[in-house]
């Protein structure tokens, strides 16, 4: 396997983790409130919506772009493969 980034950690990023494990609240709560507000004015949009992962995110970039089952979308030859995955879930065909 090729390593693409290694994650770099510091104890403010890891005492946030525990702050958000401890609440409960994994999935939805204050802290993913704060980023999607933060993240949406920070490009002064209305609003934003944070997602699972990458995946999920290229997911509803192409729903969004209108991307629909035949059209055909240029990927990059080198990242991860829910790059191009994406794109076969919406019926379309990736194009290296």
């Amino acid at each position: 396997m090729i390593p693409i980034a290694k994650p770099v950690f510091g104890e403010e990023e890891l005492n946030a983790v525990k702050e958000v494990l401890a609440s409960g609240f994994v999935v939805q709560g204050r802290r993913v409130e704060e980023f999607e507000t933060a993240f949406s004015d920070y490009l002064n949009l209305g609003h934003a919506v944070a997602v699972a992962n990458g995946t999920v995110a290229l997911d509803l970039a192409l729903k969004a772009a209108g991307i629909k089952r035949g059209d055909e979308v240029v990927v990059p030859s080198f990242s991860f493969v829910s790059t191009a995955n994406a794109v076969l879930f919406q019926g379309a065909k990736p194009v290296f």
